[in-house]
């Protein structure tokens, strides 16, 4: 960020992506991996061209401060590079990790896909993921948030604790597998 002003944001940076704490490896599955590739690869080779087909007609057809189909297929165009510029980067720097190749481990690492039980007796079941790749609806989180952090490193049996909003959580590691995740 050398050279950028107090406020200046890195126009490479996506606002909806997940940041990725400084100084660490960009972890990914090869599922999470191949989804943010195919996201590239649509965006550039299937949507930016239609796109700018649309711009080009758009600004042939005259006055462009009131051309709706002009004005909006700029920003358009503008987020979708910005967003390819952020996919190449995070790709570039992405370190793939397969859990389906982790054999005979009995503690949390990357990939583990862990069942863990609360107080209450309920049962969850979490697959550690990259920071692009988490979607809490499917049990997979990102393995710098606060409750794979927590897990990590621990063995079946072993109790997480974790510090929520509404107080302090213990979860039973009830599980631990290691399995190719889609």
């Amino acid at each position: 960020m050398s050279g950028m002003k107090i406020g200046e944001a890195d126009e490479d940076e996506d606002e909806d992506a997940p940041s990725l704490p400084q100084g660490v490896k960009n972890y990914i599955t090869p599922g999470g991996f191949r989804r943010l590739q195919a996201e590239l690869e649509r965006l550039w080779k299937v949507e930016r061209p239609v796109l700018v087909n649309t711009i080009t007609w758009a600004a042939s057809n005259g006055d462009r401060s009131e051309n709706g189909d002009y004005i909006y297929g700029k920003k358009r165009l503008r987020e979708i590079d910005r967003r390819v510029r952020f996919l190449r980067k995070r790709l570039e720097k992405a370190e793939v990790v397969d859990p389906g190749l982790r054999v005979d481990c009995e503690q949390v690492y990357f990939g583990a896909t862990v069942t863990v039980c609360r107080e209450d007796g309920t049962e969850s079941t979490y697959a550690i993921v990259g920071v692009d790749e988490a979607d809490v609806s499917r049990g997979h989180i990102s393995w710098v948030s606060p409750l794979a952090r927590s897990l990590i490193k621990l063995h079946e049996g072993d109790v997480a604790r974790l510090q929520t909003p509404s107080g302090m959580v213990e979860l039973e590691i009830i599980g631990i597998s290691y399995q190719s995740l889609e």
